[in-house]
């Protein structure tokens, strides 16, 4: 008996999968597999029922936890994709790998998703699975199917959906993001309206503030309690988003090369994410924040390629990790209009001295304001240099203009 294991979330793609698979692939047994990584509880039901009413064999494995660590890890990587954190892009190889696990655990020969040949999920699901023996099967993709299609073979098969998606949205959520896309959407010039949030509500004139503390780049605790990864993240997520924060209306460059209108809500990722920032700029040397700005930035676009297993990505995060070594301390943030804006910051670790820095002092130490006149001197001295060669040479050629002019030399006979 041939099994095949389907990435199942009981909508509308993943359902006309099943039959799909044992009518044009000739597998004998689909089995279906939803992960958790922080989905609603609806989500799950649909799942269990429409795998009920599909008489399909089906498992849900947790892996919150593990997709809560990688959250925190991208925080110390300071981790965004043209402007919004990576909530979609990092929760797929997680997905991915506990999808193999039970496909490899039931003897299953094959592994499948839903996915269409336009997004970036098949390149972030598929980048695990080829590195196993299973047949990778992409239906939606192979088959060339529209919505429209699978509507209609869902009507003829009688199969347990209703109107796909839901909902004039298609919307993904998972601990750290909320994604929303499609329909009047995709036109660049609509104005999204209220209706598409859950997770944040529009900016008020109110405000509050919060203390989290960091240790070597992660956090910990909040207003001196302390949270496991998957508690804090929800934590924040509920303090951060009735003050509207963590909102992005992105126009998102895919793997693919094509260009799409994308809603996030990711309140406590943009919350963590300007906490650490603030916290390295009192401790990391000049060198080393411009520096990791490189590192960050690759970090960044692995992770949103769904390839955080690289082996670039390993050298990368030795270099993090170097650095984390002094991110510890806290950092107040204020919830305001939208912000989630860093107002104060402390650390034993700090790179910084308030004495040195004051106007207010004229001698620390060995140190005086007249030490500056040497620095002053020398700064810009090259381009002084420069400046006045290329000055001097542009007279010189005025001046021989100016002696053909006047001898006639210059002129035609």
């Amino acid at each position: 008996m041939t099994r095949v294991a389907l990435a199942f979330s009981g909508g509308l793609d993943t359902t006309v999968c099943v039959p799909l698979l044992e009518e044009e692939y000739g597998y004998d047994e689909v089995i279906g597999v939803t992960v958790d990584v922080g989905q609603p509880a609806a989500e799950f039901d649909e799942a269990e029922e429409t795998a009920e009413a599909l008489d399909l064999e089906h498992y849900v494995v947790d892996a919150k936890e593990e997709f809560a660590q990688l959250c925190l890890d991208s925080v110390r990587a300071n981790a965004t994709y043209q402007g919004y954190p990576l909530g979609t892009a990092l929760a797929r190889p997680v997905i991915a790998e506990a999808i193999l696990e039970v496909a490899e655990e039931n003897d299953c020969t094959g592994i499948a998703h839903g996915c269409t040949g336009k997004g970036n999920d098949q390149l972030r699901f598929e980048a695990i699975w080829r590195n196993s023996d299973l047949e990778v099967i992409a239906p939606v993709r192979e088959l060339g199917l529209t919505r429209e299609w699978e509507q209609e073979y869902a009507d003829e098969k009688d199969l347990p959906v209703e109107g796909g998606s839901g909902g004039d949205w298609s919307i993904d959520t998972n601990l750290w993001s909320r994604s929303v896309e499609g329909d009047e959407l995709e036109d660049p010039s609509y104005v999204p309206p209220e209706e598409i949030y859950e997770w944040t509500q529009a900016p008020t004139g109110e405000s509050q503030e919060i203390e989290i503390a960091f240790e070597e780049g992660y956090p910990v605790a909040v207003d001196g309690v302390e949270y496991e990864p998957v508690s804090l993240i929800e934590h924040l997520n509920e303090v951060a988003g009735p003050y509207g924060v963590g909102r992005t209306d992105s126009m998102e460059d895919r793997m693919l090369g094509l260009k799409v209108r994308e809603n996030y809500e990711h309140p406590a990722a943009t919350t963590l994410l300007n906490a650490h920032e603030a916290l390295e700029g009192l401790v990391l040397t000049q060198e080393e924040r411009e520096f990791k700005q490189l590192i960050d930035q690759k970090w960044s676009k692995k992770g949103y390629e769904g390839l955080v297993d690289a082996p670039l990505v390993s050298a990368l995060e030795a270099f993090v990790a170097e650095t984390q070594k002094r991110v510890t301390g806290t950092v107040t943030i204020r919830f305001e209009g939208g912000q989630a804006r860093a107002v104060a910051r402390d650390s034993d670790y700090a790179a910084y001295s308030a004495e040195h820095a004051s106007f207010d002092t004229e001698t620390v130490g060995k140190i005086t304001q007249e030490d500056a006149t040497g620095v002053a001197k020398y700064h810009g001295f090259q381009r002084r240099l420069a400046n006045e060669a290329i000055a001097a040479n542009a007279a010189d050629e005025d001046d021989e203009e100016v002696e053909l002019a006047t001898d006639g030399s210059g002129t035609d006979e």
